[in-house]
């Protein structure tokens, strides 16, 4: 798990979505689980648990899509200490929160892609990236 610098977010895998200790000693108060192929995870009552079962690629529905981002944006926008986490942490979970910062600040999801990960790796799948940007225009 790891925090974006300058933000109340911190990005993870399916694992780190379910590390209770380290979520609570984090400050984190919201989980956004988009892994498809997880159960949900099982967490304290304390903490708001969000999940959104999305496919690394293609063939996501867009109102699907659309409530992630929308729910990742409003929980930025809050402030509130947010885990966005997926299977490995590297596809979904980058691209869900770049999206939701691309709605939140007017830019393009490519912009946005660069400003959360200016030196680490990010590795949004090409299809996702495709139906990320149809949610973000129509945004």
């Amino acid at each position: 798990m790891r925090q974006i610098p300058g933000y109340n977010l911190w990005l993870g895998n399916a694992r780190d979505g379910r590390d209770l200790r380290a979520i609570l000693d984090a400050g984190i108060q919201a989980v956004v689980d988009l892994a498809f192929e997880e159960p949900p995870a099982v967490l304290v009552r304390e903490l708001t648990y969000c999940r959104f079962p999305l496919l690394d690629g293609a063939g996501n529905p867009p109102w699907l899509l659309r409530a992630a981002v929308d729910t990742a944006a409003n929980l930025l926008r809050s402030g509130t200490p947010t885990l966005v986490c997926c299977g490995a942490g590297m596809s979904r979970a980058p691209g869900i929160a770049a999206a939701a910062t691309a709605c939140i600040r007017g830019c393009s999801l490519t912009d946005a892609l660069t400003l959360l990960f200016p030196s680490t790796r990010a590795d949004v799948s090409p299809a996702l990236m495709a139906e990320l940007r149809a949610v973000v225009q129509t945004a």
